[in-house]
């Protein structure tokens, strides 16, 4: 049972935005059961069946290191890579960095496929440092779906290149230009971008791809939600031959595969893909009546103690913006991000979760893919994602790490 308490004011110090707040009618405890089917209205995403959203979490079984065998002692790495593994408290690979690391050390092309948080950004990054360290001439590039994921994958570059004089530069929309432009003229390895931002640099002639003879397409099928896929083409055809090509993402549409075709060369295929839904998400409804409040019902979720880092998708930009804003005024440490927000606004809000100095993240499915954030307790879907697809993706972002994670779905 779901008790009324609110929390105090907020110490986050979220700017006060326009919006009105909702009406603050009590609401009692609320049932996680039921399979009504939701109300459409204007939504366009695919039905799906209320009952798909129900899945009882197991115990957390053992680690990934009690199955795979390997350690990275046992790679074909560089001692200096190893140590900085080492440092890292890294003692053994996940699976899918185990399947990979060696085929890519090798120089074959690979398709990854793995479900998110299994380790993908580990499993061609290391292997992509050990290269240019063994030639320093090699260049690397990286495209990935969001600017987030961008930044994410260079923070790791950091913490496995520390010492080792190997240069990276971030290359992503809704940031300063010039910045980046800057560091693309100093000297560097490894490129990381998103596809709209690469094709700008390009055409302003400020980074040239004949010299790069790496690339990795990380979470591709990402990227071809997001409608990049031909701006992915043009970049590969740019690319230097023979060049060595890895592709990782969470499925393989037909279009994907379309595109292995095209543009690699005899990949090896790994699938670490083991269910559709990770087993340590506890995953359960929220019915809505029609004459309910749907804010209020969050509110009363949300006031109980075990809610404790909890992140919320929004359908659109201006529906996330407008529920955070409400959140806010009721007295909850909660932000928003979302694609209207700029490059700061919005690594400023995602750096604020993830130090627990605002415990309610309200996002459009820009945060649904790849990110790592530690200890979520909640996912919420407060509205319904487009696809079952993105659901998974959704509530990927819980029961990390081998813990135990809550996603609630809201149905009308």
């Amino acid at each position: 049972m779901y008790n009324k308490s609110r929390r105090g004011p907020s110490a986050a110090g979220r700017p006060a935005q326009n919006s009105r707040n909702r009406s603050a009618r009590p609401a009692g405890p609320r049932s996680f059961s039921g399979n009504s089917r939701p109300k459409r209205g204007g939504f366009t995403g695919a039905y799906i069946d209320p009952k798909m959203f129900i899945n009882k979490a197991v115990a957390a079984l053992p680690e990934e290191p009690h199955v795979v065998k390997t350690l990275f002692a046992d790679l074909a790495l560089n001692d200096q890579l190893k140590h900085a593994i080492g440092k890292r408290g890294y003692l053994h690979p996940t699976d899918i960095q185990a399947k990979t690391i060696p085929h890519i050390l090798e120089g074959k092309d690979v398709i990854g496929l793995a479900n998110t948080g299994t380790g993908k950004t580990g499993a061609f990054l290391l292997p992509m440092i050990n290269k240019i360290m063994q030639d320093p001439r090699q260049k690397l590039l990286v495209v990935v779906p969001t600017r987030e994921l961008a930044i994410q994958i260079q923070d790791e570059f950091f913490a496995f290149t520390e010492g080792l004089r190997i240069q990276s530069v971030v290359v992503v929309g809704g940031a300063n230009i010039r910045p980046q432009i800057q560091r693309l003229r100093s000297r560097h390895n490894v490129v990381i971008g998103t596809p709209g931002r690469l094709k700008d640099v390009i055409n302003r002639k400020e980074l040239k791809l004949e010299g790069f003879t790496n690339i990795v397409l990380d979470e591709a099928d990402r990227m071809l939600d997001m409608g990049f896929i031909a701006d992915v083409k043009l970049l590969m055809s740019l690319l230097s031959s023979p060049r060595q090509t890895l592709l990782f993402s969470a499925t393989l549409s037909k279009e994907i595969e379309a595109l292995v075709q095209q543009f690699l060369t005899d990949p090896v295929r790994v699938s670490i893909k083991s269910r559709e839904t990770s087993a340590q998400v506890d995953q359960d409804i929220v019915r809505v009546g029609k004459d309910e409040d749907k804010v209020e019902v969050l509110r009363a979720l949300l006031a109980q103690t075990h809610f404790k880092k909890v992140l919320i998708f929004a359908r659109t930009k201006r529906g996330a913006e407008k529920l955070a804003d409400a959140l806010y005024k009721m007295g909850f440490k909660a932000d928003s991000i979302h694609g209207d927000k700029s490059h700061y606004q919005r690594q400023r809000s995602l750096q604020l979760f993830k130090d627990n100095r605002v415990e309610i993240l309200v996002a459009t499915d820009v945060a649904a893919r790849g990110l790592d954030i530690p200890d979520v307790s909640h996912v919420i879907n407060f509205d319904l994602p487009g696809s079952y697809e993105d659901y998974i993706h959704r509530i990927g972002r819980t029961g990390r790490a081998g813990k135990t994670g809550t996603a609630l779905t809201f149905i009308n």
